[in-house]
């Protein structure tokens, strides 16, 4: 049977304003000075609004909720701990980036503490929605492409590593990634993203059954 899930819930799209990323927080001091953000993004590099609607669709199909979720957050945990990282996400690919499922370090930690959108445009999983396949990152500021990026800025993000949620249909439904503020070395880049991908196709199992796709 599809995702059944436990509090009643409304598939049409937030209506919230996008939210930025909070500034990244100093280990033993205060946050950095807000720097302005943009207020109007770019263009999103997928097709609009087919895409988004095809998406919202078959969310609606398959019962699935688009709020916080007790089941991803737990399957983010998993995933970001078999990786060794501090943040791991189950991201859908909404109006924001919604994500269902979140990690992340407790809030005494000194670390940014996130919240559960963000807009669009920011981040690296925007990039792996529109390529639809694994984005490994082991040092983002090893390309110039994928350094120049707000989460490097507002989080202080050193290494990411993205797969795509994509259904049977050929819909992507979004990403799940791991962040972390620690860069990682080549040589554990494929275990990675093995266990990233991995992840991946345990929320697609849970999203949508093989008896159901």
């Amino acid at each position: 049977m599809s995702y059944q899930p436990s509090t009643p819930h409304l598939l049409t799209p937030p209506a919230a304003p996008i939210l930025p990323l909070p500034q990244r927080a100093l280990r033993h001091g205060t946050q950095n000075p807000a720097q302005p953000v943009a207020t109007t993004p770019a263009r999103p590099q997928e097709a609009e609004p087919s895409e988004l609607a095809r998406r919202y669709e078959l969310l609606r199909r398959l019962g699935m909720p688009t709020t916080a979720s007790d089941e991803f957050d737990e399957m983010a945990r998993a995933m970001a701990e078999k990786a060794g990282f501090l943040y791991g996400f189950v991201n859908l690919f909404l109006d924001t980036q919604t994500f269902v499922g979140l990690h992340q370090p407790p809030a005494d930690s000194g670390y940014v503490i996130v919240g559960r959108t963000m807009s669009r445009e920011h981040g690296w999983c925007p990039e792996v929605v529109a390529r639809k396949k694994a984005l490994p990152l082991p040092d983002v500021h090893a390309s110039p492409r994928f350094s120049g990026n707000h989460v490097v800025d507002a989080v202080g993000i050193r290494s990411y590593f993205g797969a795509p949620l994509i259904h049977d249909s050929g819909t992507v439904l979004g990403t799940v990634c791991v962040i972390d503020p620690e860069k990682r070395p080549l040589s554990d880049a494929r275990r990675i993203r093995d266990i990233v991908i991995d992840g991946g196709a345990h929320v697609m199992d849970h999203i949508a059954p093989t008896s159901l796709r």
